[in-house]
């Protein structure tokens, strides 16, 4: 009599220790593509950090404004993590469960993170840029243009490496969901157990 086994909902493949493990090339080609945002948000800490400007009609930086301030650190975070995470990445062993749960929830952390910081820099430059006349809000950007052109370049490089975390937290959420089975329901569970009581021998 052949024995039957009915696989649980959500239950790890086989190759779960090592699923998303890759090839060398592979390994190599993640780990280039972690260490590349460590580049554009470094550019983007050295753009804010030294964004400054005085004129007839007064002075501005980029500490007088908090959202600023908060991309600095968030940047100066996210290229620490891509060393980290490039390094973690490299290291020529097994991909197992934990390690895949490890990168996923840091992966998704430091996304949303770097996404706030530039949403929140975006909103401020567009109110420099636009004005809001409900709030009184002038345009600065006509008094300091230079200073509002580098915050935007900051600001585009940011999002630049948003798009790098993105992709790097899809291919996380791929390794790590792609150890699991996809769900079965009762039905064919039911169905499945029906059938071998009726053909035990099948």
């Amino acid at each position: 009599m052949t024995k039957m086994t009915v696989e649980q909902p959500g239950e790890k493949t086989p190759e779960a220790e090592v699923a998303g493990g890759g090839s060398s090339a592979l390994r190599t080609a993640e780990t280039l593509l972690r260490v590349a945002p460590m580049g554009l948000c470094l550019a983007a800490l050295i753009l804010t950090f030294k964004n400054s400007a005085n004129n007839d009609f007064g002075s501005i930086s980029y500490s007088d404004l908090g959202s600023f301030k908060y991309l600095v650190y968030v940047n100066g975070l996210c290229a620490g993590y891509s060393i980290f995470s490039a390094f973690y990445i490299a290291i020529p062993r097994p991909m197992s469960m934990p390690r895949a749960w490890i990168l996923f929830f840091l992966d998704q952390v430091v996304t949303y993170a770097i996404l706030s910081a530039g949403a929140a820099a975006a909103e401020i430059l567009y109110l420099a840029y636009k004005g809001d006349d409900d709030v009184t809000w002038s345009r600065a950007c006509g008094i300091f243009d230079g200073f509002c052109r580098k915050a935007a370049a900051s600001v585009g490089v940011t999002f630049g490496a948003v798009a790098c975390y993105v992709v790097l937290s899809l291919m996380s959420s791929y390794r790590l969901f792609s150890s699991y089975r996809p769900p079965v329901s009762s039905f064919t569970a039911a169905e499945d157990v029906s059938e071998a009581v009726a053909f035990p021998g099948r």
